[in-house]
């Protein structure tokens, strides 16, 4: 009788359950069982098979009231805890420190984790006076961070609500959108126009500029952000000062990354 612990049959069970895995895809993020087995090139029962083991794990879900399935955020989890172990933090840091200076007291690098940002890296000249205590490890609510909504923007819709929905949407101060609909008409705006703006929704007296750091097919890998106090300059001022550094120094990491082996190119949008 073969032996079904052998390493062979491991690393062949772990390969087609890979394959059912990259079945869903930004294009198609819900798959009934039938199409999940042709996208990866199994038979009906080896994909149920498969699909029940990895809802078990807890990387696919069944969407409610359907016959299809989904990835879960945990499949999200572990691309972000590889990026954050990768050169990522190496990377960024020279280009976090040229966008310290006059205007912007701190930037910053996230990535999303869960229904939170995880802060990766971080410099910071100033901010003391507004009590933000913000560092390399530290997590916000993706809801209402400048990050989270650049990082979110670029995801599919049913990954959008399922983040969002993921824990109570705390209201942080005056200004935090709570409200589903509102935050995804706000997730549309920041995908078309190429960055997130946050006044104050995550710490009173804060503005935070944040684009995307893309990855292939532009998959948002992670989130640069500039940070201010909101006295310094009325906030259309501080965004055109910001939004042009911003977007250049997410291109310019999202290259870094390529030429360091981290992905391939994002490819050009028409």
């Amino acid at each position: 009788m073969a032996d079904t612990a052998s390493p062979k049959n491991v690393v062949g069970s772990l390969a087609k359950g890979f394959r059912v895995l990259e079945a869903f895809t930004a294009e198609a993020p819900e798959l009934v069982l039938a199409e999940v087995a042709r996208r990866a090139g199994h038979d009906n029962a080896t994909a149920f098979r498969l699909l029940n083991t990895l809802v078990m794990l807890g990387y696919v879900e069944k969407v409610p009231g359907t016959r299809a399935f989904r990835l879960t955020l945990k499949c999200l989890d572990l691309g972000f805890h590889a990026i954050a172990r990768s050169d990522l933090r190496t990377l960024a840091r020279p280009i976090l420190r040229n966008l310290v200076g006059e205007v912007n007291e701190a930037a910053s690098i996230g990535v999303l984790e869960g229904a939170d940002v995880l802060y990766v890296e971080r410099m910071q000249a100033g901010l003391a006076r507004l009590g933000v205590d913000i560092r390399i490890g530290s997590r916000v609510p993706v809801h209402s961070t400048a990050i989270g909504h650049a990082i979110l923007a670029h995801m599919p819709r049913a990954t959008q609500i399922s983040v969002l929905d993921a824990r109570p949407r705390e209201k942080l101060t005056e200004h935090t959108l709570t409200d589903l609909d509102a935050l995804l008409a706000r997730l549309d705006q920041v995908r078309a126009r190429g960055y997130a703006v946050s006044d104050q929704e995550n710490v009173s007296g804060l503005r935070v500029v944040s684009a995307p750091v893309l990855g292939p097919e532009g998959t948002p890998v992670a989130g640069l952000s500039v940070a201010a106090p909101g006295l310094r300059m009325p906030l259309a001022a501080f965004e055109l000062a910001a939004a042009g550094p911003v977007l250049a120094a997410a291109r310019d990491l999202s290259r870094a990354l390529h030429a360091a082996g981290g992905f391939a190119a994002p490819s050009p949008k028409p």
